[in-house]
């Protein structure tokens, strides 16, 4: 099943969902995602509405935050989640975001210290990019650290069919 939009599309292979969703800076909750630095969000940015992409190989509950919080603590050991977040246009270009092109994930680049927040027999990625003039943040999540070599192709077979419009 294909899913599109905000100019990102991804096939998702039998027994995955996903979603394409915009939102706000700033979430349900009040608090604003803060910027790629680690500084606050800028009152430009405050107002910006950037798209985030959730896909998973298991049921994806409502109200995920944007690196997968609310999903991550569902996961068992044969689950794989994928959050690719949009960065603004002022990103492009610097060096945070200097790898162009989709990535492709080795095993060797996830590990449990990689977890917005460590959970135990988790692993977990995060890679920048930029594609067609837009940043991007790939955060990829595994069920078990110690089946990584095994997760991994599923994560790049997806990533594979994903293709974003240029800016």
């Amino acid at each position: 099943m294909r899913i599109e939009g905000h100019g990102i599309a991804v096939e998702l292979p039998e027994g995955w969902e996903g979603s394409i969703d915009r939102r706000p800076e700033e979430d349900a909750a009040g608090a604003s995602r803060s910027s790629v630095d680690g500084g606050a969000a800028s009152p430009a940015e405050a107002d910006a509405e950037h798209p985030v992409t959730h896909l998973a190989n298991f049921p994806l509950p409502n109200g995920r935050g944007d690196f997968g919080s609310g999903a991550v603590e569902s996961m068992t050991s044969t689950d794989v989640l994928v959050c690719i977040i949009e960065y603004g246009p002022e990103d492009v270009g610097t060096p945070l975001f200097g790898h162009e092109g989709i990535p492709t994930l080795t095993a060797a680049q996830f590990s449990p210290s990689a977890m917005q927040r460590t959970i135990e027999g988790m692993s977990g990625t995060q890679a920048f990019f930029s594609e067609g003039g837009r940043a991007f943040c790939l955060y990829a999540v595994l069920g078990s650290h110690r089946d990584r070599r095994a997760l991994v192709p599923e994560v790049n077979d997806l990533l594979r069919t994903l293709q974003i419009a240029p800016a």
